[in-house]
């Protein structure tokens, strides 16, 4: 790393021009971050008009603070009104609402707040150091690697609900059908449509999410609370204490690490970083049935590894020209009409803009943490808001923000059908995360396993043959055939130990 550069890059980043840039970024990124279907891509496509003319550091600048900053805004929703405002928060709907009920939702919202902090800057230094050598690393993750990366998070997807696990497969093999909906990307066959015009291009995350966890919470609870008295939710302190603190510091390194790696990795990014953070807590966690009924972890962990992920995706965009998600293809995009071509050689032609887009986000998300903390109070006064109120308001949120996504009313009519679908799993005593996540998932491994079929011309046993893919799919075995395997060695041990025993007790009687 070139020190002079990178302490230049502060200075570019402290004019008062490129500061303002950054704070209107970060704060637009939390407001779309709480509205849900809006979503970052979408409001960078939508400025994209707007910075034409603006200096190419500032216009980066901002539009890579709504990136990040709308990673923290949609936490709020998903533990106040159990509404993922973006994919990477559906992980945190699982422990952040159950929290909230309980009166804590202040404490959900400020780990999840200093988890996003810690997370993004543990990723920000690793993007100043090791970007060169992590980028070189990601070009050998081709659809072989992905594939297997995405198969073994659908495989995840069923230890991260508080339901039954076969119950879990179920919604998600549920999940991967319905991601085969729309038109076939490599025929252009329809699948699944059943005439309609407006399911050619598939069913959008964002209507499922909104039905499911939206309109089918908000139908489940009126009826819970039918005829009950309303007491409003307690809200604790907002300050987290120090055993949440204690107890969360685990999780959030972690969480730092898997989202850091996940991040750099095409197609990994933040929903596969979430998922996979909470699943690992879970695993290791001794007290693995607290985790969807309120555990801090559950919401520091995915947290923490989203915002790591959506910092780290910087470094494919910028040292190779290699966009790893939605946003950053927007992002690449902005880049191309201001001028800037992103690749190796960016830090050498244009240092200021690489070193101040990157220092950048230092301060971005320090402002994201003076910010969210005080406000924190503020969100969690939506809790006091009476069922009778705030069951419309909700349900004004989710259709508004299904709409906006192609304005299109087709969409509503399907967000309803989604609704009555999670009311009714809510009833079965199914969750609705695992089907949601192999939703996002199913779209990666289907699209991955037929490319890298093309490349192997058809045999299977390629995915083997490569070093990475071949560790992930032995991952993916040992941890799908674990749990036989441990009943058969418990069997085997308590089988060994009865003999032993029998004869002990009978001398003891002779």
């Amino acid at each position: 790393m070139d020190l002079t550069a990178f302490i230049d890059g502060f200075g570019v980043v402290l004019q008062p021009e490129n500061l303002l840039y950054c704070l209107i970024g970060v704060l637009i990124g939390m407001l779309i971050g709480v509205l849900p279907g809006l979503g970052p891509a979408a409001t960078i496509a939508i400025l994209l008009p707007i910075v034409y003319g603006a200096d190419p550091v500032s216009a980066i600048i901002m539009l890579a603070g709504i990136f990040y900053g709308a990673q923290y805004g949609g936490t709020i929703t998903s533990v106040l009104l159990r509404l993922p405002g973006e994919a990477s928060s559906v992980v945190t709907v699982f422990d952040g609402f159950a929290l909230a009920k309980q009166g804590k939702a202040g404490t959900a919202l400020g780990i999840a707040a200093i988890g996003s902090f810690v997370g993004a800057t543990v990723s920000i230094i690793g993007l100043s150091l090791l970007a060169p050598v992590i980028a070189g690393y990601a070009l050998d993750f081709g659809p072989p690697e992905m594939a297997a990366l995405a198969l073994l998070g659908v495989l995840l997807v069923a230890t991260i609900g508080s339901g039954h696990r076969v119950k879990a497969l179920v919604a998600a093999g549920v999940g991967l059908l319905l991601a085969t909906v729309g038109r076939d990307s490599f025929s252009g066959a329809e699948r699944l449509t059943f005439g309609s015009v407006n399911l050619s291009d598939g069913i959008d995350f964002v209507v499922v999410a909104m039905g499911l966890f939206g309109v089918g919470e908000i139908l489940y609870n009126l009826e819970e609370r039918h005829g009950k008295a309303h007491a409003p939710a307690k809200v604790g302190n907002v300050w987290p204490s120090r055993k949440d603190l204690r107890d969360s510091s685990g999780a959030i390194a972690r969480g730092s690490g898997i989202g850091f790696f996940l991040g750099v990795l095409p197609g990994g990014g933040a929903v596969m970083s979430s998922l996979a953070a909470y699943a690992t807590e879970k695993r290791i966690s001794k007290h693995p049935e607290r985790f969807g009924r309120g555990a801090v972890q559950g919401v520091a962990a995915p947290e923490t590894a989203n915002n790591a992920a959506a910092t780290s995706s910087f470094i494919p965009l910028l040292t190779l020209g290699i966009p790893a998600n939605a946003s950053m293809a927007i992002l690449f995009g902005a880049l191309l009409i201001l001028g800037v071509t992103p690749g190796p050689q960016l830090v050498e032609e244009d240092p200021d803009l690489f070193w101040g887009v990157i220092n950048s986000m230092y301060i971005g998300n320090l402002i994201l943490l003076l910010l969210s903390i005080p406000l924190v109070g503020l969100f969690v006064k939506i809790l006091r808001v009476r069922p009778a109120i705030l069951a419309p308001i909700t349900v004004l949120i989710t259709v508004l923000g299904v709409y906006t996504i192609n304005n299109s009313t087709f969409d509503i009519y399907v967000m309803i059908v989604f609704g009555l679908i999670g009311y009714l799993m809510k009833k079965a005593g199914f969750e609705p995360g695992p089907l949601v996540l192999a939703f996002v998932l199913g779209s990666i491994v289907e699209a991955n396993v037929r490319r890298s079929m093309i490349i192997f011309d058809g045999d299977a046993s390629g995915f083997f043959s490569r070093p990475i893919s071949g560790t992930i799919l032995v991952i993916f075995l040992v941890a799908a055939l674990w749990p036989m395997i441990a009943k058969v060695v418990r069997r085997r041990r308590a089988g060994e130990s009865d003999p032993e025993s029998t004869p002990t007790k009978e001398n003891e009687h002779a």
